[in-house]
């Protein structure tokens, strides 16, 4: 990851505690993303110390998720644009902000935004091999 901005501001809107937002926040300062593509389908790994999350869609399918603070959501995600999804999560139960999620591929960076209602984190992530 080259940089985050928000993430904080994120998981306070989320109402994730104090405490566990230090641990949240040094945990995710160091993730390892891998992404795998065959057209319309992906599966993205993100691996950090203390949580590992996978998903596996396909575009224009809902599909079952977590929000950043592991509540249960259905997701679709659709192209925004030719390098850009766009994801939209609706919980299964209970209430909180509406939450979505997008990554677009510029070069070798991929931009990560995260949102709970108006508050976005953008994570910028660099390609290695």
């Amino acid at each position: 990851m080259k940089s985050s901005e928000n993430f904080d501001e994120l998981l306070k809107a989320l109402g994730v505690n104090a405490m566990l937002r230090r641990v949240a926040g040094a945990a995710a300062s160091k993730p390892h993303v891998e992404i795998k593509q065959s057209g319309d389908h992906f599966y993205i790994k993100t691996s950090t110390t203390v949580r590992t999350t996978e998903i596996n869609f396909i575009i224009g399918e809902e599909f079952n998720e977590e929000t950043v603070d592991g509540r249960k959501c259905k997701s679709l995600a659709t192209w925004e644009t030719e390098n850009k999804i766009y994801c939209k999560q609706t919980l299964l139960s209970g209430n909180g902000p509406k939450t979505f999620w997008s990554r677009e591929l510029k070069g070798d960076e991929l931009i990560l935004i995260f949102g709970a209602d108006d508050v976005v984190c953008t994570r910028i992530y660099v390609r290695t091999q």
